[in-house]
């Protein structure tokens, strides 16, 4: 007969099991025991790639090269004038907290050929379902401009690599993309948008796995369980539910370069304020712009550390970064344009949260330029003292926020995207002169027939150091 002792303690054990396993995971795997020195090393690297630019500047070496921007991530691959052939060494370039993903590096190249995705239990080998649920590392590229509609949501196995470089690739349709208790993926350069739930289906997650899925969220991209997360130069909008998500426990997260547009909420980090092994997630989120029509979560943030740096905010409709469950934020030479209603002027929003609570809350704001009657209302004690007795380097200020974040988004098929200067100066033209918009399509219709006539079209999907004239019409228009 049991002991009735060992009756109650176990009867204890199974009723404390969800506390005891979040108390025994408040440190990640992947977190990183001193955020401040990864916050500095982000500083360090930004200093540098901006020093390199200025005292080349003038020379011929940099008249000559598109990649002295200034920033590190970006100077990192473009200066490689053979970066297509080198195309793996985008691995050692993340900054951040999500600076050890891998993706697939020293893998397979894989070769998206089939953009169709029919059948998600049993998908055909060429398809990018096929690729992202194998258990072996691989980078997976694009052979030219590719529509993906996603069928249910793209669920991917760990040591991955989306590398759009080189092409125009769009993810759309059912679920969109799903990292669920994995590691070392990195996504770049790809355009997702218009995502919608999907599920109550079965969806392979591995070579010898499928199962039932629920009904998803809709998020572009869902991050749940998984760490050593890099998310960089990504086109993101209209979603049904959130364009980024990271939960239950994600940590060593990069977000970075991206171009976020016309949704609601944008980025949700932690999963419930009562969710404790969120406190051990750690996010970067640097050099991105949230654009036009956003109007929330940007992040919205339970717990965790969260460092924002050199973002450039135009415009929210209800506030840009919100929190709750006593997240530390770090916000740092960004610019925050506020809108023209004049009860949203507040960068900052504590949800659903008395200031007796939150006032010791460690959210911090340094270099930030406020633009239009925008604020921000720190918090916490002794913060200025936490933060500052770090530095050994000092954060660059918003004023460089044009030219760190002059490419954010997916890029062109030369490797660069639309520069917004060059964009409203064309607006520009075309509003006071319009003869000028006719000479346009006829440049833009001439350069087309140049590169047919030419036969130039399978350099397009390389980038090269120069603008070549037969890049005109993928690279600008």
């Amino acid at each position: 007969m049991v002991p009735r002792t060992c009756i109650v303690l176990l009867f204890l054990l199974c009723s404390f099991s969800s506390l005891a396993t979040a108390f025994l995971n408040l440190t990640l795997p992947g977190q990183h025991p001193n955020p401040e020195e990864v916050v500095q090393e982000v500083h360090r690297k930004v200093n540098a790639s901006l020093a390199r630019r200025q005292m080349l500047q003038g020379t011929i070496k940099y008249q000559d090269s598109s990649c002295l921007t200034g920033n590190p991530i970006d100077d990192c691959w473009k200066c490689d004038p053979n970066w297509p052939n080198n195309r793996q060494s985008l691995a050692d370039c993340a900054i951040g907290f999500g600076q050890y993903a891998l993706g697939g590096k020293g893998g397979e190249y894989y070769i998206v050929t089939d953009s169709s995705d029919d059948d998600a239990v049993n998908p055909r080998p060429g398809t990018l379902r096929y690729a992202v649920i194998q258990t072996e590392p691989l980078w997976i590229v694009f052979p030219g401009n590719m529509l993906i509609k996603l069928s249910q949501e793209l669920i991917f196995n760990s040591y991955k690599t989306l590398d759009g470089r080189g092409a125009n690739v769009h993810i759309v349709g059912g679920g969109c993309i799903t990292l669920q208790f994995i590691s070392n993926v990195i996504i770049h350069n790809v355009h997702i948008h218009h995502c919608y739930p999907s599920g109550d289906a079965n969806v392979r997650s591995s070579p010898t796995h499928y199962g039932y899925r629920t009904k998803s969220d809709g998020d572009g991209i869902s991050i749940f369980g998984s760490k050593d997360i890099w998310i960089d130069h990504c086109s993101l909008s209209h979603c049904k539910d959130g364009l980024i998500d990271a939960v239950m426990g994600s940590t060593g997260i990069t977000i970075s370069n991206n171009y976020f547009s016309h949704h609601n909420e944008v980025m949700l980090l932690g999963h419930s304020d009562d969710y404790l092994p969120d406190t051990g997630m750690q996010v970067t989120i640097a050099f991105n712009h949230f654009g036009e029509e956003l109007v929330q979560r940007m992040p919205r943030c339970r717990r965790g550390y969260i460092h924002v740096v050199n973002n450039d905010f135009t415009q929210w409709e209800m506030y840009a970064i919100g929190g709750s469950g006593n997240p530390t934020i770090n916000s740092q030479g960004n610019r925050y344009t506020a809108p023209s209603n004049p009860n949203a002027k507040e960068v900052t929003k504590r949800v659903e949260t008395a200031e007796g609570k939150w006032k010791d809350w460690n959210w911090r704001s340094e270099g930030d330029i406020l633009v239009n009657g925008a604020f921000f209302v720190a918090s916490g004690k002794g913060v200025e003292f936490n933060y500052e007795k770090a530095y050994s380097v000092e954060p660059k200020s918003a004023v460089l926020i044009d030219q760190l974040i002059m490419h954010a988004g997916a890029l062109g098929v030369g490797g660069r995207s639309l520069s917004f200067s060059f964009l409203s100066l064309f607006l520009s033209l075309c509003s006071l002169f319009p003869s000028f918009l006719l000479f346009f399509t006829f440049l833009n219709y001439l350069c087309t027939t140049l590169i047919i006539s030419t036969k130039f079209m399978p350099k397009l999907w390389w980038a090269d150091s120069k603008l070549k004239l037969e890049e005109v019409r993928f690279t600008w228009f």
